[in-house]
């Protein structure tokens, strides 16, 4: 598998110096939960420090939190999640999934618990329903919107969902994730089979064309050509395939595991894919959030969290992006 070439960074389509607000991409961040906060507010903060404007619909909880952050939001725009869709509608791209919740309830499928309002979803007491169902209704909705689907909606959505969306989606599943949406077993190259989430690994109730059959090196590229998507599987070296081609994208560190790197990552990709295509703002999002865990690494050693990546991707960027002009 080839690696990903740094060159490509000057391909990223970046603010000119003579643009106004609002050309430079327009971001709307679905994500949060009673239970999970910090999750899409990282996710949050990586993205209103690359565009010019991030809409963010929550629960109320974190809508309130988010609102007394206001000196990392300036130019953001809090919202509820029942008027999150005139908000949608002009947003470049949507990140959907980070800190919402999960259940391992059966879903009842073909409609028939009725809801088919955002409003009737919100009203679901079930988080992780809320989660099945809102995925489901904002995707079949607007299926022409560029899409970065993590965490909790990654883990709730059904596969299929993926094709109707011509393409413009990528995908942020760790190996646990990868195996519990796609019914495949990631092969050692991705991690110690000793250490499996055991719970994430729980058989899944859907179908798909792997069957739960082991899968081989070019499994993530078959998928991403099945479901016409991009996938970006996380891990010490990431994978990024599109329907056409697969990179890998080695670097970062120990001090990357810590909870929340993976959501900066989610607010990255989804920032970068407003003014690019989607398979470019993976490959970039990826490569960037690796070399800022490496920037760190250089200055604290494995000592930094979340929130220091979210400062540091800034700085490497305008180091790497000068570097590539």
């Amino acid at each position: 598998m080839q690696s990903f070439d740094p060159h490509e960074l000057k391909k990223l389509s970046l603010p000119l110096g003579n643009s106004h607000k609002g050309q430079n991409g327009k971001l709307m961040v679905i994500g949060g939960s009673t239970l999970f906060h910090a999750a899409s507010l990282w996710a949050l903060m990586i993205a209103s420090r690359l565009l010019d404007m991030v809409f963010y619909a929550s629960v109320k909880e974190n809508n309130e939190i988010v609102h007394e952050l206001k000196k990392e939001f300036r130019n953001g725009i809090v919202v509820s999640r029942n008027d999150m869709e005139s908000y949608l509608i002009e947003a470049d791209a949507v990140l959907i999934g980070p800190g919402m919740m999960r259940t391992e309830k059966v879903r009842v499928e073909n409609g028939e618990l009725g809801v088919e309002s955002l409003e009737e979803i919100n009203a679901l007491e079930d988080e992780g329903l809320q989660s099945y169902y809102l995925t489901k209704y904002l995707l079949a909705k607007y299926p022409e919107k560029k899409w970065v689907i993590d965490a909790g909606a990654l883990q709730m959505m059904e596969p299929e969902w993926l094709k109707q969306l011509n393409g413009n989606v990528v995908i942020t599943p760790h190996a646990a994730e990868f195996e519990r949406v796609f019914s495949a077993v990631i092969p050692n190259l991705f991690r110690d089979p000793k250490q499996k989430d055991q719970e994430m690994l729980k058989p899944s109730k859907r179908t798909s064309f792997l069957e739960a059959a082991p899968v081989q090196n070019d499994t993530v590229g078959q998928i991403a050509k099945e479901y016409n998507c991009t996938i970006l599987l996380k891990g010490e070296k990431d994978v990024i395939c599109s329907p056409e081609t697969c990179v890998e994208v080695s670097g970062g560190n120990a001090g990357m595991t810590k909870g929340g790197t993976g959501d900066v990552l989610a607010g990255l990709v989804a920032a970068l894919a407003c003014k690019n295509e989607v398979f470019l703002a993976a490959c970039a999002g990826s490569y960037l959030n690796k070399q800022a865990g490496e920037s760190l690494y250089k200055r604290v050693g494995y000592y930094f969290n979340s929130s220091d990546l979210a400062d540091e991707i800034p700085r490497v960027m305008n180091q790497l992006l000068l570097e590539k002009k």
